[in-house]
Order: C-alpha cells, then sequence, then structure tokens
C-alpha cells in the first residue's frame, strides 16, 4: 500500500510540473503572437463577452484550430479573427453569415449569436486566426486571463514548480536515510573486514617492494666487493710479477759478471804460463 501510494504522488507530481509547463509555454507564445498561444495548431481562447450566447458565455474556454484553407470557410462556421473596436485592435469569435469572393479577394461577413446585426466590419483572410473546433470548457477562460498575469503566473505555475522540486529533494533525502537505516549491523562489520583486509594486503605488498629494493642493493654491493676484490688481486699478481722479473735480471746480471770474472781468471794464467 506504501508503495502504491509513492507511485501515485510521483505521478501527480509529474502532472503538476507538465501542467506547469505547458501554462509557461502558452503565456509566453501567446505574448509573442499578438496574445495568441498555439500549441501544435490549436488555441485556446477566453471569451471576453456574451456575443454568443448561448453557443459559449463570456468566460468560457473555446479551442481554436488554424484554417489551412480558407476557402473551405463556409457560413455557419465560427472563426476567431483580429477586428477594430473603437480604433483598438481587439480579437474576435463570431458566426460567418456570408463568404463573399470578389475578384479573387475572399472576405466574410459575421455576426454574433447574440447580436442583432452583422459586424461593422468584413473579415479578411489576412484577419482570420482560426476555425472554432465546437470545444468548450465552461468558466476556464477567466482562468487563461488569471494565468496571464504576474499574480496567476506566479501561483499557477511558479509555486507548482517549486513543490515538485522540494518533493523531488525530500524523495532524494529520504532514500539515502532509508538505505543507510537498512543497511544491519552485519553488514558493517563486513565493509570493516573488507577494508582491513585491503589495508593488511597494501601493507604487504609494500613491505614486498622494499624487500626486493634491499636485496637487489645487497646484490650490487656483493658484486662491488667482488670487483674491487679482483682488482686488488690483479694489482698483487702484477706487482709480484714485475718483483720476479727484477730478481732474475739481477741473477742473470750477477751470472754473467761471475762468468767475466771466470774468464778474466782463465787469461791471466794462461798469460803467466
Amino acid at each position: 500500500m506504501k508503495k502504491v501510494l509513492k507511485v501515485i504522488v510521483d505521478i501527480l507530481a509529474w502532472v503538476l510540473l507538465i501542467l506547469a509547463a505547458l501554462i509557461t509555454l502558452m503565456v509566453f507564445a501567446s505574448e509573442r503572437n499578438n496574445g495568441v498561444a498555439s500549441l501544435l495548431g490549436f488555441m485556446p481562447m477566453s471569451v471576453l463577452s456574451d456575443s454568443m450566447s448561448p453557443t459559449f458565455n463570456k468566460g468560457d474556454l473555446i479551442v481554436v484550430k488554424k484554417v489551412d484553407d480558407l476557402y473551405s470557410l463556409k457560413e455557419g462556421d465560427v472563426i476567431t479573427f483580429f477586428t477594430f473596436v473603437d480604433s483598438n485592435r481587439i480579437i474576435n469569435t463570431h458566426r460567418i453569415v456570408e463568404v463573399k469572393n470578389e475578384d479573387n479577394n475572399l472576405s466574410f461577413v459575421t455576426r454574433g449569436d447574440n447580436n442583432a446585426i452583422d459586424d461593422e466590419l468584413p473579415v479578411y483572410a489576412s484577419d482570420i486566426i482560426g476555425k472554432w473546433t465546437n470545444t468548450k470548457l465552461s468558466k476556464l477562460g477567466s482562468f487563461l486571463d488569471f494565468l496571464k498575469t504576474k499574480k496567476g503566473f506566479f501561483i499557477c505555475v511558479l509555486i507548482p514548480i517549486a513543490i515538485f522540486f522540494i518533493f523531488e529533494l525530500y524523495k532524494f533525502v529520504a532514500t539515502i536515510i532509508e538505505t543507510k537505516n537498512e543497511m544491519s549491523e552485519e553488514d558493517e562489520e563486513e565493509i570493516k573486514r573488507k577494508a582491513v583486509e585491503e589495508y593488511l594486503a597494501a601493507q604487504k605488498a609494500k613491505e614486498a617492494e622494499e624487500k626486493e629494493a634491499d636485496t637487489t642493493d645487497s646484490v650490487a654491493d656483493k658484486a662491488e666487493e667482488a670487483v674491487e676484490k679482483a682488482a686488488d688481486a690483479a694489482e698483487s699478481v702484477a706487482e709480484k710479477a714485475e718483483e720476479a722479473v727484477e730478481k732474475a735480471a739481477e741473477t742473470v746480471e750477477e751470472t754473467v759478471e761471475e762468468a767475466k770474472k771466470v774468464a778474466d781468471a782463465s787469461t791471466d794464467d794462461e798469460a803467466n804460463a
């Protein structure tokens, strides 16, 4: 039951927003189009007098549709058009009582159903706004006029939109609180446990990286020591080889001198003999 009520409230909120948007569109469209609001070719119009009574009365809302072929209009059709009253350009909706087409110049004679005489000015093709669709909504025309005022726009458009967004914000906050309340202590403990495991795993990985780096540094140090020892050994061998060569040279020199002395002695003995 609670979920059904929530769905109904959501639907009503969206309907309210859509209506507010349509009303806004109609109001602004009417301001830009000589006071005529058009939605897909259909124009809601407010009746401002009883000249068409009892067909429709002052304060009613009628729906007018744009006419694509003006030559299709005939006697008996109710049309909405621009006209002048006391030098003021107004919008009027009356019934066609006569169609005139002189030298391809189309015009219409109109009269209100509650009037005894025809309208003073003829209606030309360029004056026609649209044709009544036989749709009327009693007393809603006054509401449409109210919407076009600043007060009406504020009450019927801005306030509903503000209520909609406040309601959506409330739903968002309520959803967060509900989700948090639905989380049990076991879920919280599970989240904490996973967080601790992830932290420990990260620490182990960091330690492994540090050990690997230490091992690499140790191997490099040992290799450097081995190179240094090999260099020292080679230097020692070179020094010993140099000493051996010097000693051998000295020995050879001594041997040559001894041999020379022996040869000199032999020569002296032969001379004395």
